[in-house]
This record gives structure tokens, C-alpha cells and sequence, in this order.
């Protein structure tokens, strides 16, 4: 068992020991898991309290980072927890590719229907995922279709939000507590603007490029060929500072250009999650 290392508020040692006895009735247990602190708190409490019967679940597809699904990797070996990963064709879907607002239903309809014919092999297995209780005030139309599909939210269900699940990983000793929101490749992408498995390895390249010189959370937003850079906003004035030498400013631009940008900016408003969603409101 996963002993506390530190304390936790009486609210959320209550929502833990519920979370436990939650996952602890389930005969078996398939997690869909993205290695994101969500899903793997989900996946170590049901791996504690299941051990074998429980499998943490990955799709692995040209929209999964890299660098996350190899995160992901460490972590269940990390938790002591099975782990499969699922070949996924969402970018064969229309509903998808070309990338509506309701984008993301279609990649969780094609992750749900993978899970559903892995239920096949341990039919007893109920399908657990990470939605936590912020998530449900969100525009998130992959809960729906993970609603449709039977899957259970047990994070949601217990009100247990996003501060709570990083403050009961921490609690936990899981070194991943603090880990930022990672969204799928997808999101950099405005709605309507179609998406191909070579745009996705393009900013998948150029955000490593940028990860591998210091920069560990941003976002490369994608539109038409030109690329911008977001960095959380206490960031920006160095990076302005460094890129403002012409060799520094230089090293980015003839990177993005390798990849296939044709042009690249900074944005000054800094990373804000979600900021796509913004074209969604009236």
C-alpha cells in the first residue's frame, strides 16, 4: 500500500480512503491511463488495491507526445502496475481529421471501442478513467463519449478535483504530483483546420526541440504553416531577453524552419490551457 509521507487535509485523507474502497469492490479494472496525474493516481490506487486484475491502458497514436507516452511508460513500472499501450486510428476518422469542436469525442469513442474489445479477454473488468471533478465545468466532449461507452469517473465522482488529486499524489510520494497538463498533440490546432499525422510529428519535433533547451512546459500552436510559441507567462521576459540576441533568435527560427514552419512567433499573452476554446464562445 501507498503510505502517506505527509499529511493530508481531513476532507481529502476522507476522499482517498474513498477512492480505495471504490476501486478495492471492483472485480478488475482496465484504466484508461495517459501517464497525466490524473489517470495515474487512478491506475496506483486501483494497482494497490487489485494488483494483477488491474491494467493501466495507453493509445498511443501520432497525437501522443513522445516524451509522454514514455513518461507514461516509467510511471506504471514506476507504480508496479500492468501496462498495455493500443494502436488507435482516430486520424481515420473524418470526425477527427478534420478536426471539429467535438474533436476529441471521436478520439474517445476510438479509445473506448479498443477498451471495450480488451474487455473481451477479462470481461469482469469494469473501465475506470482520470476525469477528476474541474473537469466536468470544462469543454470536454470526450467525457461524453466515455459516458456513452460505460466508463467510470471515480475522481469525479467523489468530487475530488484537481488540487486534490495533486495534493493526494503528493501525499503519496508520487514524484509526478506537480507534473503539468500535457493535452494530446490535437489541441494546437484551431477547430476546423484539418489534422494529419505529419502535422502533429512536426510540433511534436519543434516543442522537443524547445523541451531539450530548458524550456519544459509550452506549447506550440499551430496554424496554417506558422508556428507560435506559448510559455507560462513568468517565463516569457527571459525567453524575450534570450531570443532577442540575432544568434539565439536565429538557432529558433532555422529550427521551426527544418521542421516545415514556415514562420515562427512568440505569444505574448503566455500558455493559457484551453486558450482554442476561446473561438467556441458566443
Amino acid at each position: 500500500m501507498f503510505r502517506p509521507l505527509e499529511s493530508l487535509s481531513p476532507d481529502q485523507a476522507q476522499q482517498l480512503e474513498q477512492l480505495r474502497a471504490q476501486l478495492a469492490a471492483l472485480p478488475a479494472a482496465l484504466v484508461a491511463y495517459s501517464g497525466g496525474v490524473d489517470s495515474t493516481l487512478v491506475a496506483a490506487i486501483a494497482a494497490e488495491q487489485l494488483g494483477e486484475r488491474a491494467v493501466a491502458v495507453t493509445g498511443v497514436s501520432p497525437a501522443l507526445a513522445p516524451h509522454l507516452r514514455h513518461e507514461a511508460q516509467l510511471q506504471a513500472q514506476w507504480i508496479g502496475m500492468r501496462h498495455r499501450e493500443l494502436e488507435t486510428a482516430e486520424l481515420e476518422d473524418p470526425a477527427y481529421s478534420s478536426n471539429p469542436s467535438q474533436r476529441c469525442f471521436a478520439c474517445k469513442r476510438e479509445l473506448h471501442r479498443l477498451l471495450g474489445q480488451l474487455r473481451q479477454e477479462q470481461p469482469q473488468a469494469v473501465v475506470l478513467d482520470g476525469v477528476n471533478h474541474d473537469d466536468l465545468g470544462d469543454h470536454r466532449p470526450g467525457i461524453a463519449a466515455a459516458q456513452q461507452a460505460g466508463v467510470h469517473s471515480p475522481l469525479a465522482d467523489l468530487g475530488i478535483d484537481k488540487a486534490g488529486v495533486r495534493a493526494i499524489s503528493k501525499a503519496l510520494g508520487f514524484p509526478w504530483w506537480d507534473k503539468p497538463a500535457q493535452p494530446c498533440l490535437a489541441s494546437r490546432f484551431p477547430y476546423g483546420e484539418p489534422i494529419s499525422a505529419t502535422r502533429l510529428q512536426r510540433v511534436a519535433a519543434a516543442e522537443a526541440w524547445l523541451r531539450q533547451r530548458g524550456w519544459p512546459e509550452l506549447r506550440v500552436r499551430s496554424q496554417g504553416d506558422a508556428a507560435r510559441i506559448e510559455l507560462p507567462a513568468d517565463q516569457l521576459d527571459n525567453a524575450l531577453r534570450l531570443w532577442s540576441a540575432p544568434e539565439q533568435r536565429q538557432a529558433v527560427i532555422e529550427a521551426f524552419l527544418a521542421q516545415g514552419f514556415s514562420a515562427v512567433g512568440v505569444d505574448l499573452e503566455g500558455l493559457v490551457s484551453g486558450k482554442l476554446n476561446r473561438s467556441l464562445r458566443p
